[in-house]
């Protein structure tokens, strides 16, 4: 099985409780997940860009997948993470890069694509267009800071993400957490925005709700379903790159099994791993 990754490498400050950590962000947790989760037939492609100065915190498992696709630029942005305990986390960008490129491609000789929106702006609507145009396997994306907005001060915050429906016709499976749920529509209740997104054309709509767990919605002929799967209680839960390792499990497992019920407590399960061993 051959798996397309797409989405931007950062290198992560986090700042909490007066301490710092430096460590490989963005696509690192995704491709990291990918790679213990692969079975000795399955490659993956990943479409990134890195510089010369912090490859080192990314080689680990960058030099595990297929880096044919791998783009060299000066500088890959650099995240000020400052985490809040009963709030979400405060974000701002230094030298944010230009979207990917995705030239000579063939989408089609991939099994599944996943797109993780690092930056929110690791693809266009174009390029999206370009994908979906070009190839009729599965589309999974983590919308992530897609749905925060470019301050002048280079501060993340989240906004109404412009003509989210011209992404949605392009997806099969849409994952947001309970803040960016309400980026993707003016509709103010969380099943009113399910229904529109789904109306849309996407297939399969994940909403993780941080440590209450997570909930799948999907249709049945005509009918929106949804499951629930409830989070165990974790003490000082390691929460950075925690919705990563829940997308890449997802993805991974409704591209073996197709179902989304299993694949969300697949998901949960590994993200609850994370969070409480702070490995992966």
């Amino acid at each position: 099985m051959k798996l397309l990754v797409i989405g931007h490498s950062v290198l992560d400050f986090i700042n909490s409780a007066g301490a710092q950590n430096i460590s490989a962000g963005g696509i690192f947790y995704t491709i990291s997940v990918l790679n213990r989760l692969k079975s000795n037939d399955d490659e993956i492609f990943l479409i990134t860009q890195y510089d010369d100065e912090t490859y080192n915190y990314f080689k680990p498992e960058f030099e595990k997948v297929n880096k044919k696709y791998l783009q060299k630029v000066e500088k890959i942005p650099r995240v000020h993470l400052n985490m809040q305990k009963e709030t979400e986390r405060h974000e701002s960008y230094e030298n944010v890069t230009n979207n990917l490129s995705l030239t000579n491609l063939n989408f089609n000789n991939f099994d599944g694509i996943l797109i993780n929106m690092i930056t929110g702006f690791d693809i266009t609507m174009d390029q999206l267009k370009q994908i979906r145009n070009n190839y009729s396997g599965l589309i999974y994306i983590d919308i992530h800071t897609l749905s925060r907005g470019l301050a002048k001060d280079f501060m993340r915050e989240f906004r109404l993400i412009p003509e989210f429906e011209s992404w949605a016709k392009c997806l099969d499976i849409i994952q947001v957490n309970q803040n960016e749920l309400f980026t993707l529509s003016q509709k103010k209740h969380e099943f009113e925005i399910v229904k529109e997104i789904l109306g849309f054309g996407a297939k399969t709509l994940c909403v993780t709700k941080g440590e209450l767990g997570a909930r799948v919605y999907f249709k049945d002929q005509k009918e929106i379903l949804s499951y629930f799967v409830a989070a165990r209680k974790i003490n000082n839960p390691n929460i950075i790159g925690c919705g990563d390792v829940f997308g890449a499990s997802f993805f991974y497992s409704y591209i073996r099994n197709k179902d989304a019920i299993d694949s969300l407590t697949n998901a949960v399960e590994k993200a609850e791993y994370f969070v409480e061993n702070k490995l992966l």
